[in-house]
């Protein structure tokens, strides 16, 4: 049953995942659970209910005092195996739940649904039938305990200046980067916060100014201004007994397939970035292997074996020196954990499987300036052509059969990426994309021959090449040169169809969606277009996050700030050619999608932000090929 793992927020299940807890989905598609007729049933007769399931599996029905409860959650624990086990179904619409090919162990097995009080924990062994009551909740607010936080991040009340509404979603963004907004721990003021007879807002600017991200932290808060205030109202209101007034839905349709199989991993202090389970270019690759998982604040690389059921840690190493003062490193104590608790030295983050089931990692293994000589003016052409000053985190390969590490010295920062058809492993970086050759490298391990890069040069005067010579950034087009444009490439993918590369940033207000293709002699042949989507929009669309390509080429992007969910397609497109550098030369390109989540209570805004964009390009959920998904 083990196709697919992604990494996602529990956030729309209605619970808070930790950051040690890693979770992967399949599809219900192999058991009897989809292919029973339709039987009618009676909450005070579950037990007429006949239910097809095997040695390995729970089954029965959730009912209460309404009748059959469709929709809700059935989740099984157990911590008799080598680390916490966790599996989650959801009852069809008889209230009937399956839950699947379970690992020998005596499980706990409790009901969490909307509407719903958590039932009481039943033990269960697999191979046995458990029908489960359920309790219907007395109030909106006992209700609302397990709604997700979203649902409660919107019963904040925002001034009635809209400039400042579409302000707040981008001052916030920073605040959605660590944090759930609305969860239990962020909407009440807890002991450490409030100490001492001061004032909501006071406990709020003391709430933001600890931990190692401290600093960072209050400056993004300070930001919002007096408005900030806010905060402190929506705090006082939820301990006076204010509940969500939005319900959010039930699972339905296809939704009540997926099964959801959690573990523990990691420690306590993981502030984990990226994880990996195959090579997303065939799914097949490293099938029942291990996971791989960045914990960027502690310096390690979280492991899981899902069929043994067991987490180990590894350390990544790093000849760098401790970070002192850089994002999520300062030494604040933590009024948890204490001072240093992300004192760190390799800061690895993104991760990805290649053909051979190898894991690679953006880890950092020297000083950024420390720049090797081919990374400037020179012989080597990358360098000549466009030289980059500092990288601030290199490459690394693990090797999990030889147990070795290989480091691979960049001139760019590694973050971010995804691995082409060509075996070209590739990276957004500062207005530019850039890639290690994995084949060379395995020949050679020559980092200056396994690596190149391209800026992002818009041919402005139409000669069809890139010209020396082009006008910056800040600098006005003239229509003799080329122009060189400056864009976020925090995610980066690759088209399938011709293998260009198409990047996005996630910076403030951020619109722009790029595409580099290499040519035949990169960097001389790199071509540029970007886009942005069309102008007078019912709501305008702004801050964007990840990218992904689907089987077609056609590129899906979410953004964060203004709710957005898009498709572009470039091969509608009438014309790409864009000589001042608009990013309007497409319109036709777009298709704009709003995400169905909670807004503000007095805004069109939403209470929550996407990030990364994902691509089922294989159908290993069982929601179709070409699955787009934003988390």
């Amino acid at each position: 049953m083990i196709i697919w793992a992604v990494e996602l927020s529990l956030e729309r299940f209605g619970t808070t995942m930790s950051l040690r807890r890693f979770v992967h989905l399949v599809a219900l598609i192999t058991t009897g659970l989809l292919t029973l007729p339709f039987l009618k049933v009676g909450a005070q007769q579950p037990r007429s209910v006949p239910i097809d399931f095997g040695k390995k599996d729970i089954a029965g029905v959730v009912a209460s005092s309404k009748g059959p409860e469709a929709g809700v959650w059935v989740i099984a624990e157990t911590t008799e195996l080598p680390t916490k086990f966790v599996r989650i179904v959801v009852t069809d619409d008889q209230g009937r739940y399956l839950i699947p090919d379970l690992p020998r162990a005596n499980y706990q097995i409790f009901v969490r649904g909307y509407g719903l009080l958590d039932s009481e924990r039943q033990p269960a062994k697999p191979g046995r039938r458990l029908d489960l009551k359920a309790e219907v909740a007395p109030d909106a607010r006992r209700a609302a305990q397990v709604y997700p936080a979203a649902w409660w991040l919107s019963t904040l009340t925002l001034p009635d200046d809209k400039e400042f509404h579409k302000k707040f979603t981008m001052d916030l963004k920073e605040c959605f980067d660590c944090h759930q907004l609305g969860n239990k721990t962020t909407r009440e003021l807890g002991t450490s916060a409030s100490a001492g007879p001061i004032s909501s807002l006071d406990a709020w600017d003391r709430r933001t100014r600890v931990g190692p991200s401290g600093p960072a932290m209050s400056n993004f808060f300070q930001a919002i201004g007096p408005q900030r205030a806010i905060f402190a109202d929506w705090t006082d209101r939820i301990i006076k007994g204010e509940a969500p007034k939005q319900t959010p839905p039930r699972p339905r349709g296809v939704e009540r397939n997926l099964v959801i199989t959690e573990w523990d991993w990691g420690t306590p202090k993981d502030g984990r970035s990226d994880n990996a389970a195959s090579d997303t270019r065939n799914a097949r690759v490293n099938a029942n292997g291990l996971v791989f998982g960045a914990s960027e604040m502690t310096d390690t690389i979280s492991i899981l074996d899902p069929v043994q059921n067991k987490a180990a840690v590894l350390k990544a190493p790093s000849e760098a020196p401790p970070m002192v003062s850089a994002f999520n490193a300062s030494p604040t104590p933590s009024p948890h954990f204490g001072s240093e608790v992300w004192k760190r030295s390799a800061d690895p983050r993104s991760v990805a499987i290649d053909g051979k089931g190898r894991a690679w990692v953006a880890i950092r293994n020297r000083e950024s300036q420390q720049q090797p000589a081919f990374c400037g003016p020179g012989p080597n052409k990358f360098g000549n052509f466009y030289p980059l000053k500092q990288s601030n985190r290199q490459l690394a390969v693990y090797d999990s059969k030889t147990r070795e590490w290989q480091h691979i010295d960049t001139c760019f920062s590694a973050d971010h990426n995804q691995i082409g058809e060509d075996n070209f492993i590739y990276f957004g970086i500062g207005s530019g994309i850039a890639w290690v050759d994995i084949n060379t490298w395995d020949k050679t391990h020559n980092a200056e021959a396994s690596q190149g890069w391209c800026p992002g040069i818009i041919d402005t005067n139409g000669n069809g090449k890139v010209d020396l010579g082009w006008t910056e950034p800040d600098e006005p087009i003239e229509p003799a040169k080329d122009h060189r444009i400056a864009f976020g490439a925090y995610s980066i993918t690759v088209n399938p169809k011709d293998g260009s590369l198409w990047v996005s940033g996630i910076g403030r207000g951020d619109k722009r969606l790029v595409r580099i293709e290499k040519g035949a002699n990169p960097p001389a042949t790199c071509h540029t277009e970007f886009y942005e989507p069309p102008l007078n929009q019912e709501i305008e669309v702004y801050g964007s996050g990840g990218v992904d390509a689907d089987g077609h080429g056609v590129i899906w992007q979410n953004w964060r700030a203004s709710g957005h969910f898009s498709a572009f397609d470039r091969t509608v497109c009438k014309s790409t050619k864009d000589p001042r550098a608009t990013g309007q030369s497409c319109p036709e390109g777009w298709t704009l999608y709003r995400m169905n989540d909670p807004t503000y209570t007095n805004s069109v805004f939403h209470a929550n932000e996407s990030y990364l964009t994902h691509m089922d390009l294989h159908d290993a959920l069982g929601l179709g090929k070409d699955a787009p998904m934003y988390g």
